[in-house]
């Protein structure tokens, strides 16, 4: 019996080497896969950004018509990307949870915006629109394009970031420095581009909502819009547009013909009024 069992025990340790040895194949296998999937994960976000990235700075250095062309086409590589690789509303951004706690960021941005309309009055460079419907007409469209440009930054941009650069902090700085890239040459808001982008990046993955960093966007880009005059932040255009801008040219009034010098005035003042309506930062 004795003896038995020992010729037992001793066929079971091949038994159990191999056993291990087919365990270890297929951990080996099964990490092989996983970097694989994982390196194709980052040349998906490579690509999803080396595209969407060059369609977006044809948009701003083309000039019409083939610009409308660029910008639609870069609508459906956005959508056609996301859909691929969709991360998930709630890792985009589009969520609830997060709200309340990131709101602090709307009232620094409504006492930024306060403090500068004080300091435009006192230097009388403010140049509101006149009227709640004028206010709406020059800036709900506006609104709505903040929110685009912050899931563009937070919720393409940043995420896919993440997957190719070894840090949060690389993945952040880079964003932003995407980010304040798409407003050059202007000179003005590339800086204020990157230094929003850095913040509302930070605050994105700290509480991963999109809502109020939508909503401090539109308050910063409407307070520049209306407190620094148009000539000088040439109406908060980028790219080409930056460059082809020239600024409305002063009417000397005639005193001989005051009927036609009204219209004339304000012929000549509409693109400076309609400022807001074309900015784009």
């Amino acid at each position: 019996m004795l003896r038995r069992r020992t010729l037992a025990l001793r066929s079971m340790i091949p038994l159990r080497r191999l056993t291990m040895i087919c365990r270890q194949d297929a951990g080996l296998a099964m990490s092989g896969a996983d970097e694989f999937r994982a390196s194709a994960s980052r040349m998906r976000a490579l690509l999803d950004i080396a595209v969407c990235y060059g369609l977006i700075l044809l948009v701003i250095w083309t000039p019409r018509p083939m610009q409308r062309w660029f910008y639609w086409t870069a609508i459906a590589w956005v959508v056609l990307s996301t859909c691929l690789s969709f991360a998930g509303w709630k890792a985009m951004g589009f969520r609830v949870a997060g709200f309340r706690r990131s709101l602090w960021v709307v009232g620094i941005a409504l006492m930024t915006a306060a403090g500068a309309v004080a300091l435009a009055a006192r230097l009388h460079t403010l140049h509101e629109p006149h009227g709640p419907m004028q206010w709406v007409r020059s800036f709900a469209g506006y609104t709505v394009w903040s929110l685009m440009q912050q899931f563009l930054l937070q919720g393409y941009f940043l995420l896919r970031l993440q997957r190719i650069l070894p840090g949060r902090a690389w993945a952040v700085v880079a964003a932003a420095g995407l980010f304040a890239a798409a407003h050059l040459p202007n000179p003005i808001l590339t800086p204020m581009s990157f230094v929003w982008g850095l913040t509302a990046c930070l605050v994105f993955l700290r509480f991963r909502n999109i809502y109020p960093l939508a909503l401090a966007h539109a308050i910063f880009g409407i307070c520049i819009a209306v407190t620094i005059p148009a000539p000088v932040v040439r109406n908060m255009r980028v790219g080409l547009g930056y460059l082809r801008y020239h600024a409305p040219r002063p009417l000397h009034l005639s005193q001989s013909d005051h009927s036609v010098s009204t219209v004339a005035w304000v012929i000549a003042e509409a693109p400076t009024r309609r400022c807001a309506r074309q900015a784009l930062p």
